[in-house]
């Protein structure tokens, strides 16, 4: 990417990607990078600024993030956020310690020096979201106070060093002027352009695919989702008629989607696709896997030895070796599948990263890891890409295989693609498809009692799931109206036979995940 960024680096909050996303919504490239990051590594990314996030940890702590403290001397501006105000404290010569009375929730802010560029513009009070048990004692030398609530120190500068620091969390809705504090950091401080539009990151990603791939071929794993869709629209653009898109029908694709796919990206985005029926391979090789990490790495692994397998034939029909493979990787896939935040944990294997093989013979392109969904669907307007296609609801790599809870055999795909069908083509009926982030039908591995026609019957269960987020980094779920949720229950017991039960999942992330492995 050539433009610059204001980079963040991540001690283990929960809120540290919506600071990447607050500052992108002012068009300025943001890249969250873990607190261990090396200087070399945060400055190829060119910063302008760095932001210190919050997290769990106390400064004090034998495990607290063993960050590079030189950070601070890098020579761009910085902004510490709650623990990043401890760690500049601590690091620099101040103290920090255990709060007497710690602050969790809404709180009142005052501006001791309201002329600091930090604050340019706000109101002297500041109604903010706190979340830190510790608190700065002594600031460090050739800082002040900036802002104070009545319990603590709640914003410090050093404006020489060009250093800035808060308690509290601007990047949080809570906040209310949070976003106004954010862009006099960007802009008045770190000197940003917003610049960092859908158009520029399409101009500058398709230049440097063309200046990786060079003469080369590559393939594209290819859904038919709104990621891989819009990463192979990007790639064909850069390399034209040397990107083969694959789709593969790894036998836990939704009911009739191997035949509609192909058709779609053929027919509305004209792409160069071969499709490969592997259900057999992968089915077989998810026999009596119930391990839900077992069946994700299963399903990485079988996807890119079909992959070497398509690349192989392409070679030997027309001489053309392919060293590149394509994947609509998004942030959100990257964060979860592995631990770059800092401290923070796994939570589980995405098919497409935590899932590949360490021995694999392709290349990677991944042109979107950087994004969000949304950020995804804005790049997928500006490249033209048609409508129905880019407000897909997200579908998993591994697909029904995370939606069969235990064993994924033949018979019970076949019964959560029914169930699924109908769940999607109730909410398409009721209007609500695209006001959703994802509906859709998990299958049991619980048999229960009913009786149907005077008949007990012992069947599965289905469970129902249906979320609102922005992200897939969180979620609510949603209260579908009982009528939806009536004729989705009477149509799956009715029309599908080994189903006998449905229940309705409201739980929200977190403590759950959107999938339920």
């Amino acid at each position: 990417m050539d433009t610059s960024s204001i980079v963040i680096l991540d001690f283990g909050s929960q809120y540290t990607q919506l600071i990447a996303r607050r500052i992108r919504e002012q068009n300025v490239f943001s890249a969250v990078l873990p607190c261990t990051a090396s200087l070399d590594e945060i400055k190829a990314l060119k910063p302008l600024g760095v932001i210190l996030s919050g997290g769990p940890c106390s400064v004090y702590d034998a495990d607290a993030p063993p960050a590079d403290p030189r950070v601070l001397a890098l020579g761009v501006p910085v902004l510490g956020i709650c623990y990043g105000l401890q760690f500049i404290t601590h690091h620099l010569g101040g103290k920090v310690r255990s709060a007497e009375k710690r602050e969790y929730g809404h709180a009142e802010v005052s501006l001791v020096d309201s002329g600091n560029a930090l604050f340019s513009g706000l109101t002297a009070s500041l109604s903010v979201w706190m979340s830190h048990g510790d608190e700065a004692l002594e600031l460090p030398p050739g800082f002040h106070l900036t802002a104070q609530t009545a319990n603590a120190v709640a914003g410090i500068a050093d404006p020489e060093r060009r250093i800035w620091a808060v308690q509290f969390h601007p990047e949080v809705h809570h906040t209310r002027q949070g976003t106004e504090l954010l862009r006099n950091f960007l802009f008045n401080i770190c000197g940003a352009k917003p610049d960092w539009t859908p158009a520029h990151f399409i101009e500058s990603t398709v230049a440097a695919i063309r200046e990786k791939v060079g003469d080369g071929h590559a393939i594209c794993a290819l859904s038919g989702g709104v990621d891989s869709s819009v990463a192979a629209v990007l790639v064909q653009r850069a390399i034209g008629d040397r990107l083969t898109c694959i789709f593969v029908n790894n036998g836990v694709l939704r009911l009739n989607e191997f035949e509609k796919v192909q058709q779609t990206m053929r027919d509305k985005l004209g792409l160069n696709l071969v499709a490969v029926d592997a259900s057999s391979r992968f089915l077989q090789r998810l026999s009596g896997v119930t391990d839900p990490e077992g069946k994700r790495k299963i399903i990485g692994n079988e996807f890119i030895s079909v992959f070497d397998d398509e690349a192989r034939r392409i070679f030997e029909s027309n001489n053309d070796e392919v060293a590149w493979l394509v994947q609509g990787t998004l942030y959100p896939d990257v964060i979860e599948s592995s631990s770059v935040k800092g401290p923070s944990q796994t939570i589980k294997s995405h098919h497409n990263v935590g899932g590949l093989p360490e021995n694999m013979k392709l290349k990677l392109i991944e042109p979107l890891r950087d994004l969000f969904k949304d950020e995804v669907r804005r790049i997928g307007r500006d490249l033209q890409m048609p409508e129905d296609i880019l407000q897909r609801q997200p579908f998993p790599g591994p697909g029904l295989a995370v939606r069969i809870l235990g064993e994924v055999t033949p018979e019970r795909v076949a019964l959560l693609q029914e169930a699924d069908d109908i769940v999607v083509s109730e909410i398409k009926s009721a209007g609500l498809y695209q006001q959703i982030w994802q509906s859709f039908a998990v299958l049991l591995p619980v048999k229960s009692v009913g009786v149907m026609g005077d008949q007990r019957t012992y069947a599965y269960t289905c469970a129902i799931r249906a979320v609102h987020s922005e992200d897939g980094m969180t979620a609510d779920w949603v209260p579908l109206p009982y009528e939806v949720l009536k004729r989705i229950s009477s149509r799956i017991v009715n029309e599908i036979h080994g189903i006998n039960r449905v229940v309705y999942d409201i739980t929200s992330k977190p403590p759950g995940t959107i999938e339920w492995e």
